[in-house]
């Protein structure tokens, strides 16, 4: 059996833009809506959300039949976690809170096996297809999308050296974190904070890594585009949900 293909690595180093949705709901039944849907990138959120290992299973499965690829966020950068994550079969994550170019190298050295990092082996997880993959643990790394999150003023001025880091396939930018760090907490498109961002993600294409971002708003989704953004969520589900069931009763309430 072959070593599946990660179509969204390959788009990000082709530099096609991908249009992605956030997933907190947790619930592989509401993945499965929302992965027919036509997404290139599905967001499956462990860190701001109650999904938990097995959770998190039942989603990848939900999106295996769909062209829509799976990105997990894993809840921190911490070996253990991500090995597990990869173990049942993700191939893209995304990596909080990564503020210097070791953090990169250390996330990245989760993601390899020995000896170019510090990867468990197993031989008969969900990744190997139950030990049907015969060179899995060679060739792994060929088709893992390492993405790592800037959160504050630390990250970006790191910026250069963490893209720099060999491993490391696009660098997301997290608004809100961010906003929050430079002291415009509850913001994610503050008029000093929104120029900051565009040039983070001009000097992520200029290392020729790839840039992303999630935004719910359309004109600022599409000014990230504009300024060269790889990888832009462009909407959540819970926000979807929220909204809409608030826009549907006010259709119907006594004016």
């Amino acid at each position: 059996m072959e070593l599946p293909a990660n179509s969204f690595k390959r788009a990000l180093k082709a530099a096609r833009p991908q249009i992605g949705l956030w997933s907190t709901l947790s619930s592989n039944y509401s993945v499965e809506v929302i992965a027919g849907a036509g997404y290139d990138w599905i967001l499956l959120d462990t860190e701001h959300s109650p999904n938990e290992l097995e959770n998190l299973l039942t989603q990848l499965q939900a999106t295996a039949p769909y062209p829509t690829h799976a990105v997990v966020r894993v809840p921190w950068n911490d070996m253990v976690t991500i090995k597990r994550v990869l173990d049942i079969g993700a191939q893209s994550i995304l990596i909080p809170y990564v503020s210097t170019a070791e953090e990169a190298k250390a996330a990245v050295s989760y993601t390899r096996y020995p000896p170019h990092g510090v990867r468990g082996v197993a031989g008969s997880t969900r990744a190997t297809r139950f030990g049907r993959i015969k060179d899995y643990a060679r060739r792994a790394h060929e088709e893992i999308c390492v993405l790592v999150q800037i959160e504050n003023q630390q990250g970006l001025d790191n910026l250069e050296s963490i893209a720099a880091v060999e491993g490391i396939d696009g660098v997301f930018i997290g608004p809100a974190d961010l906003h929050a760090s430079l002291g415009y907490m509850g913001e994610i498109a503050n008029p000093k904070v929104m120029p900051l961002i565009d040039e983070a993600i001009r000097r992520i294409r200029k290392c020729g890594k790839a840039p992303g971002i999630l935004t719910p708003a359309e004109e600022h989704a599409k000014r990230q585009f504009g300024v060269g953004a790889l990888f832009v969520a462009v909407g959540n589900d819970i926000g979807i949900l929220a909204r809409g069931a608030e826009a549907l009763l006010e259709r119907f309430r006594p004016k």
